[in-house]
């Protein structure tokens, strides 16, 4: 269960569109996570395809942190995971933001549109095997949806929910940490 808005500390926000295979790799990790027990001032939360509700809950929040789950593809093998730390610094909103524009970069331009700015943001991404329209995850991605849900939590059960992301992923040879 997830604990009630007021009391939340960190943000799990999964995005992606279910309709286009592995893109739907983040909404189907919060779907999971949701439905473990989490440790306390934990919110997850399926944002899907709202990168306008997303960018608002951000604004309300002001300096939580959040962790968003998602596809990204980096060119690794379908299946890798990635533990990144986005520069948020420097996004700005380039065009008209798109509500179905879930990238980090697209939320955090319209976080900044809207005269906020994000707290400290991790992004737990995935490396796709296919992103065409059907629904369901590629065998790689789907077998990686469990690993995605322990670093996840080792990223929260943290005294400071969200420090340094490299001691969380050193446990596993499959996920990778680096900058966007």
């Amino acid at each position: 269960m997830t604990a009630p808005r007021a009391a939340a500390r960190v943000l799990v926000a999964g995005v992606g569109n279910i309709f286009c295979g592995d893109d739907g790799f983040g909404v189907e990790v919060v779907r999971r996570l949701a439905a473990q027990a989490l440790p306390p001032g934990v919110q997850v939360v399926d944002f899907g395809l709202r990168s306008r509700h997303l960018a608002y809950e951000l604004l309300e929040r002001g300096d939580s942190p959040t962790i968003l789950v998602d596809a990204m593809p980096r060119g690794g093998t379908p299946g890798t995971l990635y533990l990144v730390e986005p520069e948020t610094d420097a996004v700005e909103l380039r065009s008209p933001a798109d509500g179905h524009s879930v990238s980090p970069e697209a939320i955090i331009g319209l976080l900044r549109a809207l005269g906020g700015s994000p707290g400290r943001l991790l992004v737990v991404g995935c490396e796709p095997a296919q992103l065409d329209e059907g629904i369901g995850l590629s065998d790689p991605v789907a077998a990686a949806v469990d690993e995605a849900i322990a670093l996840i939590l080792s990223v929260v059960r943290r005294t400071d929910p969200c420090a340094s992301p490299s001691p969380a992923a050193s446990s596993s040879s499959r996920t990778n940490t680096s900058p966007s």
